[in-house]
């Protein structure tokens, strides 16, 4: 069994960031989804590591960074959810609020 599962977002925002990153650099978007990888990987073995944000107001949820990245999981799930990954300068709040 697999230690973390992603979402059909989580799926989706990992596919448009490694497209919009490849535009410019394969190179690049392949590097940074093998971090995002290992990043949930990591998760998984350890996942009270993440942090609460305030605008996430389901307290189920925890973030963690890669860059400027956040990944948003469950961390009392298993396997591991991963829930979202979106650039850091989004809006938590708008795109989340209280029904993650």
């Amino acid at each position: 069994m697999s230690k973390f599962v992603l979402t059909a977002q989580a799926r989706l925002d990992v596919l448009n960031i490694w497209n919009y990153i490849a535009e410019d650099n394969i190179d690049a978007a392949d590097k940074l989804r093998d971090e995002f990888y290992d990043a949930f990987n990591g998760l998984a073995d350890m996942p009270g590591k993440g942090h609460i944000r305030d605008e996430i107001a389901d307290a189920r949820h925890r973030v963690w960074s890669v860059h400027s990245y956040l990944i948003i999981y469950r961390p009392e799930t298993r396997p591991l959810q991963i829930v979202s990954v979106v650039h850091g300068a989004r809006d938590l709040r708008a795109l989340f609020g209280p029904d993650v």
